[in-house]
């Protein structure tokens, strides 16, 4: 099974959740941070405009330069002016120093920011983290009604206040964003997810077409909805099926009149075939009193038209498996007989050494003359091609052959009979092994005429999948060839485990 992430489903979701994510973290961060800041700005600026406010209406009451006490009265009248802002106080010139508050240090205060105030004419501010929390630290010089030539006085004062309540303020801010970024990330992972349904819709079913196409339901067209390239994707796929479509259709009717040429060329040849098979019949009775040429050309008129019918015979079978017209007329038989019975009609009893069960011991529903017509085919390429001694075996087998490829055990459970043709002779080449069932294959390029008609192995193998079963052929360790047909006693007919094995 594929794992989740590895398709393009798994992909899609987790890119559109990602994004979705992303995006509302972004987007709450941001409203964080504005927010924040604003917060934060207004309460600075206040802070600024209402301590500068203070120090201009004090600083008139101070002569200048200043002296301690002066100090200590401007820095105690700012923090009285605010009691509820819990300000603390300091101010300085030069070397003295004063705070509104005795003893207090005042140790937010940075070298710094004390240089920035001493060389500039504006606020300058800076927050600073205390044990208390947050805090504000304003510096302001002061300016006195003095000539021109003391532009800056050297006084400052510096404020610092405790930002408990715009603290206050960004957690809440924090808090409500929070509760709202829970609700609108869980929303855009839901309309990601609607998005990424709506994209696959279309992929799924294309996937459903093609799959139809693949079990042969050429006719299969998808819905064109829109104008994207999902639809172009769906308007390709219909004209590439209908393409398909009727190709096969074509190759079908092309198939269908080759075959319905090769039935018809067969059976009008039957009947010129018989008339010249009672020919030769005659010329062969008189050949005695005949020339020898004449006997010779005789003979040799008789042999071919032997080897004509046959394979008009065999083309005729050909076209009935083709045409899905072979049917099975099964019976209940000794399988052991049936194989002597055929040996017997052949005059192989002799020549054939046989290894087959006791009478009545190995019972099978088949069709007798189709396993006529396989063991017959076997033997007599065995006999051809191979050297003797040649053997044929029958046994019963629970499970099919285990060197079959492809092949597991047997469904039904009922058994297995197993047919072996062996020869003794150079065995088959190793490439031509995959191609002995083929239709008139020839193993010898240079050789253009052979004894059969070049289609009795690929009788044989339809007759046995015809039975559902199997056929293989192999060479033997010690030498040979050897054709194992497996037929099933108990499964039903056109069953196949395996079209061919080699």
């Amino acid at each position: 099974m594929k794992p989740p992430l590895r398709g393009l489903r798994g992909r899609l979701l987790v890119a559109f959740v990602l994004v979705a994510a992303v995006a509302t973290l972004t987007t709450g961060a941001l409203t964080f941070r504005e927010a924040r800041t604003g917060v934060l700005q207004q309460s600075q600026d206040n802070v600024i405009k209402r301590l500068r406010y203070h120090v201009n209406a004090l600083a008139a009451g101070v002569s200048y330069p200043p002296s301690r006490p002066d100090l200590e009265w401007i820095a105690t009248e700012v923090a009285r002016a605010e009691p509820a802002q819990n300000w603390r106080v300091l101010a300085t010139y030069r070397e003295l120093r004063a705070t509104s508050t005795p003893q207090d240090r005042f140790t937010e205060l940075t070298p710094a920011m004390r240089s920035a105030v001493g060389s500039r004419r504006a606020a300058v501010f800076q927050r600073v983290s205390t044990p208390g929390g947050s805090s504000l630290v304003v510096g302001l010089p002061v300016t006195f009604e003095t000539p021109s030539e003391h532009p800056a006085s050297g006084v400052a004062v510096f404020l610092t206040v405790p930002q408990t309540g715009e603290q206050g303020y960004v957690d809440a801010l924090v808090a409500a964003i929070g509760r709202a970024v829970l609700p609108a990330l869980g929303l855009a992972v839901l309309l990601a997810l609607l998005a990424a349904r709506g994209v696959l819709r279309p992929v799924r079913e294309l996937r459903r077409a093609t799959r139809r196409i693949a079990e042969g339901h050429l006719d299969t067209r998808l819905a064109i909805n829109g104008s994207d390239e999902l639809a172009d994707l769906s308007h390709t796929f219909n004209e590439t099926a209908a393409a398909l479509e009727g190709s096969v259709a074509e190759l079908r009717r092309m198939e269908a009149r080759a075959r319905r040429f090769v039935a018809d060329v067969s059976h009008e040849l039957r009947t010129p075939l018989a008339a010249m098979s009672a020919v030769t019949d005659v010329l062969d009775e008189d050949a005695a009193g005949l020339t020898p040429d004449t006997a010779t050309a005789v003979r040799l008129i008789s042999e071919e038209t032997v080897k004509l019918a046959r394979l008009v015979d065999d083309l005729m079978e050909i076209s009935r498996f083709d045409a899905g017209a072979a049917a099975l007329q099964l019976d209940d038989i000794d399988l052991a007989e049936s194989l002597r019975r055929t040996l017997a009609a052949r005059a192989w009893l002799d020549t054939v050494d046989v290894l087959l069960p006791e009478p009545g011991e190995l019972r099978g529903r088949v069709d007798p003359r189709r396993l006529d017509v396989v063991v017959a085919n076997l033997v007599g390429n065995a006999l051809r091609h191979g050297a003797r001694p040649v053997q044929l075996l029958l046994y019963a087998r629970e499970l099919p052959d285990s060197e079959g490829a492809g092949e597991s055990p047997d469904p039904v459970g009922t058994g297995w009979a197993v047919i072996e043709v062996r020869d003794s002779g150079p065995g088959i080449p190793a490439d031509v092994l995959p191609h002995v069932f083929d239709r008139f294959y020839k193993s010898d390029t240079a050789r253009t005429r052979t004894e059969g008609s070049g289609l009795g192995l690929s009788i044989t193998a339809e007759n046995v999948h015809l039975h559902g079963g199997t056929v293989r052929a192999a060479n033997r360790a010690e030498g040979g060839a050897v054709f194992t047909v497996g037929i099933p006693l108990g499964r039903s007919p056109g069953q196949p485990l395996e079209r061919e094995g080699s």
